[in-house]
């Protein structure tokens, strides 16, 4: 299994060096790996002109903050890919950190460990020692938008992101789709009809060989306390994603029967 540990020595990104610059633009940085250039937007990413505003806007009433594109967290040889809708404003965009210091990363780092895809304490915070064990997290949309509501036209921009993101992980079996949003994304950029592939939490998907897109509900504060989506409900969701990948190793390592 793979592990990734968040550690920042600071939460807001360093301002790119003039001779960076043109990199950044381009949407890589001098020292990304081959394999990760496209699949992370540059800090200044300015592609979409009402989230960067809004960047801007908060890194001048919270310069302590994040106030970035939020990378993803885990790593690239996982097996697992969850995907969410945005940062949330006081969580990911505060902290750097998907799902870091906000209800729904309560509920949901607290069902990772409990399913053996994260180990050690969460405590909202990127410095908590927190790991990921064969699972990567990321979002639809890297930037905080106005009212937690990113537009269609801002959704569209960011796929390339994610597109670009699945193709880099090296042993992806299962993508997790936290919300409809989320679902949509995950389809475009795997050029998958959206017709032939319907929302639904607890659905299961095949969009592309070997491939299996799962979907939830999201595990924010309000699906909760509406009871659009419960504990249990979601904790299905992760013991069908463990089962899966569970037997799929054991098909992987099982002897052949086949005779030479």
């Amino acid at each position: 299994m793979t592990s990734q540990r968040m550690n920042r020595s600071k939460l807001r990104p360093d301002a790119p060096s003039d001779t960076q610059a043109s990199s950044l633009r381009a949407g890589t940085h001098p020292h990304t790996p081959r394999h990760e250039i496209g699949a992370e937007p540059p800090s200044d990413c300015a592609r979409c002109p009402r989230l960067a505003a809004f960047r801007a806007s908060n890194r001048e009433a919270f310069p302590d903050w994040f106030n970035a594109p939020v990378p993803s967290f885990g790593g690239r040889d996982s097996r697992l890919l969850v995907v969410g809708l945005a940062p949330g404003l006081k969580g990911a965009n505060r902290t750097g950190r998907p799902f870091t210091g906000d209800f729904a990363g309560d509920l949901l780092y607290e069902t990772l460990i409990d399913f053996g895809f994260a180990r050690g304490s969460y405590a909202a915070d990127p410095e908590d020692g927190l790991e990921l064990v064969d699972c990567m997290i990321t979002n639809a949309v890297r930037c905080v938008p106005p009212q937690n509501k990113p537009t269609p036209a801002e959704a569209n921009t960011c796929v390339e992101f994610l597109a670009r993101r699945i193709e880099a992980q090296t042993r992806l079996e299962i993508i997790l789709a936290l919300g409809r949003i989320a679902h949509d994304a995950v389809l475009k950029a795997l050029d998958a009809r959206r017709a032939a592939y319907p929302f639904a939490h607890g659905a299961v998907h095949t969009p592309a060989p070997g491939l299996v897109l799962i979907d939830s509900f999201h595990c924010s504060r309000y699906n909760t306390n509406t009871g659009r989506l419960t504990r249990s409900m979601f904790r299905d969701v992760f013991a069908a994603i463990a089962k899966s990948l569970s037997e799929h190793r054991k098909a992987l390592s099982a002897p052949s029967s086949r005779r030479d």
